[in-house]
């Protein structure tokens, strides 16, 4: 908090000669404002500097459709939603993922026999969220047709290695990494034992799960996951976290979906 005689002092700072106490009764209450907001500010603030000087959100493109009873504008998303496209796109957190989950129940909800794309550019993020999109892919009814464009990395492999078997793909280009969770704990030595038996668990857990969407040996798996292990799209697939890479040829076929790609 700030001192008494700092204010005191920046108080008579704005007090101006020959004007009396006129002026600097003026500024007193908007100074005393001013101190005690910017006191407040650093005192309870739990925001990291990423979040508090945080980029202006980029433009999402709208799409206009016209028929007989007039014109509808959707953003691209919610127009690509019809096409039963899912994207992700960023980091994974608590927001994402409920975001996601709620497209696919309602795409399980509107077709439960059409097939769902989930196209994939993701850094990771929290394991928790992702295992709730995860579940969600498990769970619905459509086959969840997962394609990566750019990078999967961490959780964003994960989630690739998570859709149905034969329809995990890959852009020519793309990079996908594994590794294992990351993690941290602070406080008595009691609760850091419960949050290293946890990420612990949450590690067997995943490389139990990435095996059986492999192939791979568990042994393997916890091997490679020990430190940042990149494949590119062809590597993925000889790994057997993806099943193919598009190419230029595939698409040739304007009336072909993704979805039917061997």
């Amino acid at each position: 908090m700030v001192s008494e005689t700092f204010k005191d002092r920046t108080n008579e700072d704005f007090a101006v000669k020959g004007q009396g106490n006129t002026i600097g009764g003026i500024f007193k209450p908007i100074l005393k404002t001013m101190i005690e907001s910017r006191s407040l500010d650093y005192t309870i603030s739990s925001k990291r500097p990423s979040e508090i000087y945080a980029a202006p959100e980029s433009v999402v493109p709208m799409v206009v459709e016209q028929s007989g009873v007039g014109e509808r504008a959707f953003d691209i998303y919610s127009r690509l939603l019809r096409e039963r496209i899912v994207f992700l796109g960023t980091p994974v957190d608590d927001q994402v993922a409920d975001s996601i989950v709620a497209q696919l129940l309602f795409l399980d909800a509107e077709d439960p026999e059409k097939d769902i794309q989930l196209y994939i550019n993701s850094p990771g993020g929290s394991v928790y969220a992702g295992l709730a999109i995860y579940d969600t892919m498990q769970q619905i009814r459509p086959d969840v047709v997962t394609i990566c464009f750019g990078l999967a990395a961490s959780m964003g492999a994960f989630l690739l290695s998570g859709g149905t078997k034969g329809k995990r793909m890959a852009l020519p280009s793309s990079r996908i990494m594994i590794h294992q969770p990351l993690g941290g704990a602070q406080g008595q030595a009691v609760e850091i034992e419960i949050q290293a038996k946890e990420i612990l668990y949450i590690k067997k857990r995943l490389n139990d799960m990435l095996a059986e969407h492999t192939g791979q040996p568990f042994d393997t798996i916890a091997a490679d996951t020990e430190r940042d292990f990149f494949m590119s799209a062809q590597e993925a697939v000889d790994y057997g976290l993806i099943d193919k890479v598009i190419s230029r040829s595939d698409l040739s076929d304007p009336t072909v979906p993704v979805t039917s790609l061997n």
